[in-house]
């Protein structure tokens, strides 16, 4: 099956240029979502590679309510209207409900669906409808041939500009594997592929403010891996000073060491795309 291109802003995904999705996990203050908008956009501009800002409005699924659960829709979406305005980038946010489609459409240009929830038909069909860029993740329990099922349903609801994204397995008790033939399986649907590569290093059941509960140290190498796979783009949370996110705080990376980690991904997929057109 030949891969689709969808159009997000001026970002041809699926084409042969590598895009990255990245940005806070959550949204907090609007300086840090600034901040980390302004690194981003310097490294757009250096490295050649478009960006699509992603952060959350809400994170239903914290593993505790006193946890930081996010602005909320209204509050997080004038934030993300800003850093759009201020630096261009198309936007992507998740919704956790049917309910917060339509008005998440009047800002962001792709709507993501979270992993637990991609078998939702409510929520699926309610983002295909809006008739934004939908990005289906990849749920931990679900098959990777088995993705082109919630990719139909917003197909049979009238939208099939579908990105699917990879963020790895659960694999006994609280980890999580990426297995490449994922990728291979996933990208036999025709449509664009990325690799969620931060919440792949996540490690369940550990608040993710312990050091304990991410695995950096596995970043470089699942990165290199999956542009090599031949994904289409690469979803790399980052942020100011991960140390006191108040999310996912043990694997998001540093937005000022991004440039640096993203130089050998780049690389390595450019092998990937000449090895491919050969």
């Amino acid at each position: 099956m030949s891969k689709k291109i969808v159009k997000v802003g001026d970002i041809a995904c699926g084409a042969d240029e590598l895009f990255l999705i990245s940005g806070p996990c959550v949204i907090e203050d609007e300086s840090i979502m600034m901040k980390t908008a302004e690194m981003l956009k310097e490294i757009s501009e250096k490295l050649k590679i478009p960006v699509i800002y992603k952060s959350s409005f809400t994170k239903d699924n914290r593993s505790a309510l006193d946890f930081f659960h996010g602005p909320g829709l209204d509050e997080g979406l004038k934030i993300l209207q800003k850093v759009k305005e201020q630096f261009g980038f198309p936007v992507l946010s998740d919704i956790h409900d049917h309910t917060q489609a339509a008005p998440a459409a009047e800002v962001l240009d792709v709507i993501q669906i979270p992993a637990y929830l991609c078998m939702q038909s409510s929520i699926v069909t309610a983002a295909a409808k809006t008739g934004k860029v939908v990005n289906i993740k990849h749920g931990q329990f679900l098959a990777p041939e088995n993705m082109v099922k919630p990719a139909q349903k917003a197909v049979d609801a009238g939208n099939d500009q579908i990105i699917l994204t990879e963020r790895g397995y659960t694999f006994g008790y609280n980890d999580l594997i990426v297995d490449p033939r994922s990728f291979y399986e996933m990208g036999k649907t025709g449509y664009p592929i990325v690799f969620d590569v931060t919440h792949s290093i996540r490690k369940y059941g550990i608040p993710s403010a312990d050091p304990s509960g991410g695995a950096r140290e596995y970043l470089p190498v699942l990165s290199r891996a999956g542009v090599a796979a031949g994904v289409d783009g690469i979803f790399i949370e980052a942020h100011p000073d991960p140390a006191t996110a108040k999310c996912d705080a043990a694997s998001q990376l540093c937005v000022f060491d991004l440039e640096e980690f993203l130089k050998p991904v780049i690389e390595f997929h450019n092998l990937e795309v000449k090895y491919r057109n050969q």
